[in-house]
């Protein structure tokens, strides 16, 4: 396919589910270092929102939660109109279709819309090669097991609609052996059917591939060379594994990631961790995979490449289980962007940026015009060379995992950051430099000194939250009260 400007190039866009922005070289992850080393890459990049479906909600439509409508997972009900991006918001894919593009999509499908879902509508123009629906058709078919099953899930306790209480059962950081092998298992089918199709594609025309894949989101029952790829005495885990801070949030305990996480010591993390970063080498091996078909064909050159990934994982850390929370370890990604022939790459930037701007960067080099206003902004002026762009706060949010109940609050503004958690009529403050204090360990709203800072960005979320009509209102906190109740 011959080069002929950015309207002309392919897109790629590769998305891990739940990979921590500091997992990536450390060993397991060669075709992932090698991509961000031709590629611009954003080291303080922020989800909108440390859940699934809202963090594909606000990345492919550049839209926050709250202006969505995407706010939880939201698979039962009453919840689930809480759970899908209104109508009236354009998306990725539908951009992609209008400009005659051949759209394939393999993996994971967690943008959620309302009406009938994306993969079935009759009119789509995208391939729908797979979706985990598919990926259940064919395990069946094949007479193979799913990973994971009861050993891999707890019952927890969690809110519906913020009124009562239901038992469910989600990932624990249990571990195991997948003897179905590569394959059968998620990436590997997923990544399959995504192979077949690039060897295939016909390239007259530009090439649009999202490819969501499911690692390293638990359940860690994953197949060999994978599950014994890391060697235990090479695990070296993050000071802050297992460790509850004196000033955490106690409201993470009303949370699954308190509920599920507090159940390990910091030798038990050893054995999840190990079996992470082997799911991570097996997600490193897919995107290999696909990026040598993409040069194979001639098209790798060609194409604006994107990998991230929807959130991160606590893993341990703060003593917390999977995402849904504020600290870095969970709203923190991986983001890195390849320019055509590498242009540019190598170059790391320090400014805060957020999901929300994916889109409207790629609308900005593809010459797109949305069908509604977006809240982001186009990262370009960094990717050609300049080092600054006026520097914004980064907003995120939770809402609830498949039910609102926990509900948290966070402004990423230049070295500080300020978590809000609300449970039922409490409230919680936690402040911190990252310049200093990148695991979070010291709570700096205990220390009176920062009062005025604290009450500054408190004044910008409330700002943020009126900008969006959130349902969710941060009440007024006496900061003194507040170190009086938690000291």
């Amino acid at each position: 396919m011959k080069n002929s400007g950015f309207q002309r190039d392919n897109l790629i866009v590769i998305a891990a589910d739940q990979l921590r922005y500091d997992v990536l070289g450390l060993g397991v992850t060669p075709n992932l270092d090698r991509l961000m080393g031709e590629s611009v890459v954003f080291d303080r990049a922020y989800c909108a929102c440390p859940l699934c479906a809202p963090a594909r909600g606000a990345l492919f439509t550049g839209t926050y939660p709250g202006r969505n409508g995407s706010l939880i997972n939201g698979w039962y009900k009453p919840e689930k109109a809480y759970a899908k991006v209104r109508a009236d918001i354009d998306n990725l894919y539908d951009m992609m279709e209008r400009l005659d593009m051949e759209c394939i999509h393999s993996g994971k499908q967690h943008l959620f819309m309302e009406g009938e879902p994306l993969e079935k509508r009759p009119e789509s123009k995208t391939r729908w090669l797979t979706t985990e629906q598919t990926y259940k058709e064919f395990l069946n078919e094949h007479d193979k097991r799913q990973p994971g099953g009861n050993r891999f899930r707890t019952q927890i306790p969690e809110m519906n609609g913020g009124a009562y209480t239901q038992v469910r059962n989600y990932s624990n950081a249990s571990t195991g052996k997948y003897e179905e092998g590569y394959s059968y298992y998620f990436d590997g089918y997923f990544t399959d059917r995504a192979v077949e199709a690039l060897e295939e594609v016909a390239t007259d025309k530009p090439l649009f591939l999202s490819m969501m894949h499911l690692a390293p989101h638990p359940p860690f029952d994953i197949p060999e060379p994978w599950y014994s790829r890391v060697k235990k005495e090479d695990v070296h885990l993050p000071e802050n594994t297992g460790v509850w801070y004196a000033h955490q949030s106690p409201l993470q305990k009303y949370n699954l990631t308190g509920v599920i996480g507090n159940q390990y010591s910091v030798e038990e993390w050893k054995e999840p961790f190990r079996v992470y970063l082997g799911l991570v080498a097996l997600l490193d091996e897919c995107v290999g995979r696909v990026l040598d078909v993409l040069k194979r064909r001639g098209l790798y050159d060609h194409s604006v490449i994107i990998f991230t990934s929807d959130h991160g994982e606590m893993l341990g850390a703060h003593r917390l289980f999977q995402k849904m929370c504020m600290y870095e370890e969970s709203v923190r990604t991986p983001l890195s962007i390849r320019l055509p022939g590498g242009r540019n790459g190598g170059r790391h930037m320090k400014t805060p940026v957020s999901h929300i701007d994916l889109l409207p960067t790629i609308c900005d080099y593809y010459s797109i015009t949305p069908r509604h206003q977006m809240d982001g902004r186009s990262l370009r002026p960094l990717l050609e060379g300049g080092e600054n762009l006026e520097e914004k706060p980064v907003f995120i949010q939770y809402d609830g995992n498949a039910s609102r109940g926990n509900f948290s609050r966070c402004v990423v503004a230049g070295k500080d950051k300020l978590i809000v958690d609300l449970f039922k009529d409490e409230t919680y403050l936690e402040f911190y430099d990252l310049d200093q204090d990148v695991l979070e360990t010291d709570n700096l709203v205990f220390k009176e000194q920062y009062d005025g800072r604290v009450k500054e960005l408190l004044m910008l979320l409330k700002e943020h939250e009126k900008e969006l009509g959130d349902e969710v209102k941060i009440p007024e906190v006496d900061l003194v009260q507040f170190r009086d109740h938690y000291q």
